[in-house]
């Protein structure tokens, strides 16, 4: 998708320092931001509060402000204004969670000694890198592949299926099987 009029003039605003600009940029944006925010911090299996939320906000539009927009003026319009920003907003996101990872920033649940998100099933994500690599060896071919690259490199659907030359749409009931599989691989607790 292209660069729209309404952002390329908003863009060509905040880039002149015209009155309201930056404003009108980040009411515009805030709701990617914040959304690219929380889809982040739940790959990553981490509860964010509300003030965790607000700084990851305020660093990713402190990161397009810094040395006078330079973010912003690197933006060449070969895509929409919201994908290049969901890019910026994604990377300063994980460079922050990775980087100075907050105490208020918790891991989601814990379930049979495996940590994983709470989310529906196929977005569930092992995060126990021993535990994980233990039960993958027990898959074979796109199962193996696509259940390490989700678990044990974090890798998105997307990422997945152009890595494996797979459609996205396929990666999540193949991992529902290895899934399936794991789990018969995986020790009744209640045994022994």
């Amino acid at each position: 998708m292209a660069l729209s009029e309404i952002d390329r003039n908003l863009l060509q605003r905040c880039l002149a320092g015209k009155p309201r600009a930056w404003k009108d940029f980040v009411d515009r944006f805030m709701g990617l931001v914040i959304h690219v925010i929380n889809h982040t911090a739940e790959c990553r299996s981490l509860r964010l509060s509300k003030e965790d939320r607000e700084d990851l906000c305020g660093e990713v539009f402190l990161a397009m402000v810094r040395d006078d927009f330079a973010v912003l003026r690197r933006f060449r319009g070969e895509s929409s204004l919201a994908t290049y920003l969901t890019v910026v907003a994604r990377r300063v996101a994980v460079h922050q969670m990775v980087g100075r990872r907050p105490a208020t920033m918790a891991p989601l649940s814990e379930l049979g000694g495996l940590a994983v998100d709470t989310t529906p099933p196929a977005e569930q994500r092992i995060t126990d890198n021993d535990e994980a690599q233990r039960l993958i060896n027990v898959l074979e071919g796109n199962e193996r592949d696509v259940a390490r690259m989700y678990h044990m490199e974090g890798m998105s659907y997307r990422e997945i299926g152009r890595a494996l030359g797979l459609a996205e749409n396929s990666i999540g009931p193949t991992l529902s099987r290895a899934r399936g599989k794991m789990r018969q691989a995986r020790p009744d607790p209640t045994t022994g």
